[in-house]
């Protein structure tokens, strides 16, 4: 840790990281790299609200969990507008708080930077381009860099010491019970989660081709579990009409905790690139994610013993021709591709199947 960098007689620092799951499982270990380094600091997330019940019984080095309020550029929900009311309540409780450290994980800054600065911390730390305000100290966001390694290189800023830059989230006992409770089936079986749902569908590998591996699957032995929210559920009972293979379908009932405990307990989980595939990592299951390439830069896994990445080097849109990968993925400028298509359809199920055996060891 170079002394320079440490801050001496800090207290609370501010977290601010609000989004969707695998933006909160990516940060977690620079929060890690945070409590280790200030032990007797106490961190506080402020974040995306749907985050506060996963938070509790300190699942992660959070301390305590915040509520930010929505604000264009940080927290965004449903075209809802900012209530200007609520955000000078809300600015005003965190000058209270009196926090040393502020540290935005939010982004390149445009939005987070004037954000951040207005909690009142005795020092702000983050990220900054040309055309953003300054912070005391900050790192150039760089879009293509891995993301836990993004935040790592930011809490050096202020003498963050080395740690697992893999994430890690508890799971407790009561998260087990809930899939005792509610999915009992699976008690004592070897199964294997397949999640093929992502936010956006140019990331998602297809439900048919997860089908045909399912199938596979079953035939040697492993119960199929599937994983998704409740708007999924429908369009994985479609699979069921067919008759091909029995699985279980547990979209949309259980708990991001009781996720937890299902993820950590399968054999192997097989994912197209979102949310639950980071979460499955961080609780110790194995892995196997089917990226976009340039998406793999940032979101895919650092260590490979546990978790594969199965890629799609298709780069230009098969309908309109263009490569949405500048400046960032599906960002082009100029142009725009808003095609609903997969861009990882061409990894084949052969592909991933060869990655299945190598990971579990076994001939099929």
């Amino acid at each position: 840790m170079a002394e320079e960098s440490f801050i001496p007689d800090v207290k609370k620092i501010a977290i601010l990281r609000s989004g969707a799951l695998g933006d909160f499982i990516v940060v977690l270990p620079a929060i890690e790299s945070i409590k280790q380094t200030y032990p007797d600091a106490e961190i506080v997330l402020l974040g995306s609200p749907w985050l506060k019940p996963f938070l509790e019984d300190r699942r992660t080095p959070f301390d305590r969990f915040l509520s930010v309020p929505v604000y264009s550029g940080v927290r965004e929900e449903n075209a809802e507008d900012p209530d200007l009311f609520s955000l000078e309540a809300f600015f005003k409780s965190m000058q209270e708080e009196k926090f040393d450290i502020a540290l935005q994980f939010q982004g390149k800054g445009l939005s987070a930077n004037p954000f951040i600065k207005r909690l009142g911390a005795k020092l702000t730390v983050g990220m900054e381009t040309p055309d953003t305000e300054s912070l005391d100290r900050s790192i150039r966001y760089y879009y293509y860099q891995s993301e836990p390694l993004r935040f790592l290189e930011i809490v050096k800023l202020i003498g963050g010491k080395p740690v697992d830059p893999e994430p890690k989230v508890k799971v407790f006992r009561k998260d087990k019970e809930e899939i005792e409770e509610l999915l009992p089936e699976i008690t004592n079986k070897p199964y294997i989660v397949l999640h093929p749902f992502a936010m956006d569908i140019r990331r998602s590998w297809p439900l048919e081709k997860f089908a045909e591996l399912g199938e596979i699957l079953h035939e040697i032995g492993f119960t199929i579990v599937f994983t998704g929210s409740k708007q999924d559920k429908e369009l994985v009972e479609t699979i069921f009409s067919k008759g091909e293979f029995p699985a279980i379908n547990a979209c949309g009932i259980l708990s991001l905790g009781g996720l937890c405990a299902l993820l950590s307990k399968s054999h192997l989980v097989v994912s197209s690139d979102t949310g639950p595939l980071h979460l499955a990592r961080a609780v110790g299951a194995k892995t196997i994610g089917i990226y976009w390439a340039p998406n793999l830069i940032n979101w895919g896994p650092l260590t490979r013993s546990n978790h594969r990445p199965v890629i799609s080097w298709e780069m230009q849109c098969p309908i309109c021709g263009i490569m949405p990968n500048q400046p960032y993925p599906f960002e082009p400028q100029g142009e725009t591709c808003s095609h609903n298509i997969s861009f990882v359809k061409n990894v084949q199920v052969g592909e991933v199947l060869n990655e299945v055996k190598e990971m579990l060891n076994i001939k099929f």
